[in-house]
């Protein structure tokens, strides 16, 4: 994206897309399925994260299934307006505004979850078999350890891997950022991991 310096006009409606993108991506789906099924508030229960494992230790599967589908479907779409009303730049811009909207919710002075299934959700919308790719990595690394953070982690791995074999640079460059924000948003996760006490799936915390 390189833009002339009398390009503003062209630029302000990429702006415009960001944090459009960004608003979209801060709807904390977790926290509201919650409340609305009787669970109280996400951030008190379990980890306190607002993302789909944590509302699985409330024991609604239900819920927790619906909000991993919600929080994929708000990257998803942001992304697939990005390159309806602004090309490949524009979707692009949507997949980082959308993944840190969830990661960073205004709604929520800026508390959110850790992006894995946003993050599957603007892969996707960028290149479809790169969310195959992540959500294979993700399915078989969890089935596996039974850790839901490891099968996570190795789904942000999967994206950029996949974008280098696509051969493009935008993607790859895009993908491999976001990758590293999931990361870094799972730091405890992987410390926890390394000492081998990060909870397996259906442990209570």
């Amino acid at each position: 994206m390189i833009y002339p310096l009398g390009g503003w006009p062209f630029i302000w409606p990429l702006i415009a897309g960001f944090f459009a993108a960004h608003l979209m991506g801060s709807i904390p789906f977790g926290l509201v399925l919650t409340r609305l099924a009787g669970a109280g508030d996400l951030r008190k229960i379990g980890s306190g994260n607002i993302g789909a494992t944590n509302v699985l230790r409330t024991g609604r599967k239900g819920v927790a299934a619906a909000t991993l589908l919600l929080d994929m479907a708000k990257g998803l779409v942001a992304v697939l307006l990005g390159w309806r009303f602004g090309g490949p730049d524009m979707a692009v811009l949507a997949a980082y505004g959308a993944i840190l909207g969830h990661c960073f919710p205004v709604w929520l002075r800026f508390r959110g979850g850790k992006g894995v299934a946003t993050f599957i959700g603007v892969v996707t919308g960028l290149a479809w078999p790169l969310g195959v790719a992540c959500a294979c990595a993700w399915l078989l690394v969890a089935k596996i350890t039974r850790i839901s953070s490891a099968g996570g982690l190795a789904a942000a791995l999967a994206a950029p891997v996949a974008a280098a074999v696509m051969g493009d640079q935008q993607i790859i460059e895009a993908t491999a950022a976001m990758a590293v924000l999931v990361w870094a948003r799972h730091w405890a996760n992987i410390r926890r991991i390394l000492k081998g006490e990060e909870p397996r799936i259906g442990e209570g915390k």
